[in-house]
């Protein structure tokens, strides 16, 4: 029987890696994301279908799943998120109910509208999250988004015990990764490189380095994995090799 996914960011850099993996594996996949031309540029190599829609409207996610035509759903996966970097001072209550709706609200809805189909699934269903380093270490001018993606890690928590034995909930917390959402602090080579050196590894993630674990959580080889949040950062969050 074929497998089927739902990847809510399907176009962004990660969600696009995520989808050729599965494609590979031979899933079908519906894409989901704001712009209809970057979708179907996705989505037409790997017969795909999609939806166009923004997270932020509550209605969405009840259109994906109808315009999917999938009635049962061995994976979702929320590849959506912010990079809202600013210092406390000068974040204001749009910009933390901004981060909070893309990234943990959009996520439970996505995951609320699915569950039905999640819960179909021939075998148990999985469901990927996307968290960040900046949760589990520190940063500076990360005070929106680490907080909307600490609820991420939460409802991971939460949803893995109360959808558990059936629905497998799981995160991936990576650090920066050349992704065109990073592509303010990627794109300044410079900066690039002086950031990648922070890291153990000594270089920024790329997209597959992430869809590689998103893709391996998606699929059945991962059947005894839920509750779990996933450091792929290069060694950033548990090493520090300078200094």
């Amino acid at each position: 029987m074929t497998r089927t996914a739902i990847i809510h960011g399907g176009a962004g850099g990660i969600g696009a890696a995520t989808a050729k993996q599965l494609s590979a594996q031979g899933f079908r996949l519906h894409l989901v994301g704001r712009d209809a031309d970057k979708l179907a540029g996705v989505a037409g190599p790997l017969g795909a279908t999609f939806t166009a829609g923004d997270v932020t409207d509550a209605s969405l996610f009840a259109r994906v799943m109808a315009e999917s035509g999938f009635s049962s759903l061995d994976a979702l996966v929320y590849a959506v998120g912010t990079i809202n970097l600013k210092p406390l001072q000068r974040l204001t209550e749009a910009d933390f109910f901004r981060d909070f709706q893309v990234n943990a609200l959009g996520a439970a809805l996505a995951v609320q509208a699915a569950l039905p189909a999640l819960k179909a699934a021939e075998a148990t269903s999985s469901v990927v999250l996307f968290s960040t380093v900046a949760v589990a270490q520190g940063f500076t001018a990360h005070a929106s988004v680490s907080m909307a993606k600490g609820a991420v890690e939460g409802l991971v928590k939460a949803l893995g015990a109360e959808l558990a034995p059936k629905v497998r909930v799981n995160a991936i917390a990576p650090s920066l990764t050349k992704t065109p959402l990073a592509k303010a602090l990627t794109g300044n080579e410079a900066m690039a490189k002086a950031i990648g050196e922070m890291h153990a590894l000594q270089r920024l993630g790329e997209a597959e380095d992430v869809a590689g674990l998103a893709a391996f959580l998606a699929g059945g080889q991962s059947s005894w994995i839920t509750g779990q949040v996933f450091a792929v950062d290069g060694g950033r969050s548990t090493l520090r090799t300078k200094g």
